[in-house]
């Protein structure tokens, strides 16, 4: 058994990495299950053992993994509370809004041989709910956009003002109508607790979407 604390900076740099490669998985597939795009734009993957849908976009690829780069370092350092993919209508208000929330502990004891594959059933799990959540979910308006937001800790907003991880990749502050959604309903998905991170799934649907 090994004691680790969130100093540990391999720790951090694990848990960022799995995080990242995740939500990565996850974005695609909502973005494949909601039909926010073709579906002649994805194609079938295996990921966590399961089929999953990803998209062969390069634009769209690209935006999802410049936005997850400069999420990593916040992760790694236990600085992100939540990551947020928000759908919109044509009129760029909020339809659904997929919330991860994201929690670390301080002090953990671990063993590795067995803490990979017990993170992987776990967001295997969290894909599986993610692939069929259409069941609970209405259907959206045609032409809807997403767009990816982050919540962090105060200190760590500060610190964002001043450091740009990619260039022409700046952080902006979201706009009030992307963070807020009135009369909106709360979906749970999917709640997962492991050794080294637990997260919640949850969407905010929009009671009346047309």
């Amino acid at each position: 058994m090994a004691t680790l604390t969130r100093q540990d900076l391999n720790f951090g740099q694990v848990v960022a990495d799995i995080l990242c490669e995740f939500l990565e998985v996850a974005i695609h597939l909502i973005l494949y299950v909601r039909e926010i795009y073709p579906s002649g734009i994805f194609q079938k993957r295996k990921k966590y053992n399961v089929p999953v849908q990803m998209s062969c976009h390069p634009e769209l690829n690209q935006y999802i993994q410049d936005t997850l780069h400069c999420v990593k370092p916040l992760i790694q350092k236990n600085e992100a509370e939540k990551v947020v993919m928000v759908i919109m209508d044509k009129e760029h208000h909020p339809v659904e809004r997929f919330v991860f929330e994201i929690s670390q502990p301080p002090l953990l004891s671990i063993s590795s041989e067995t803490l990979l594959s017990h993170v992987e059933q776990l967001l295997r799990a969290m894909i599986l709910k993610i692939s069929v959540c259409d069941a609970v979910l209405d259907n959206n308006p045609p032409g809807c956009t997403f767009t990816l937001l982050v919540h962090t800790r105060e200190a760590a907003t500060r610190n964002m003002e001043k450091v740009q991880v990619i260039k022409d990749f700046p952080w902006i502050v979201a706009d009030e109508q992307e963070v807020h959604m009135e009369e909106a309903k709360l979906i749970p998905l999917k709640t997962m607790t492991s050794d080294i991170l637990k997260m919640q799934l949850y969407v905010e649907e929009r009671t009346q979407k047309n």
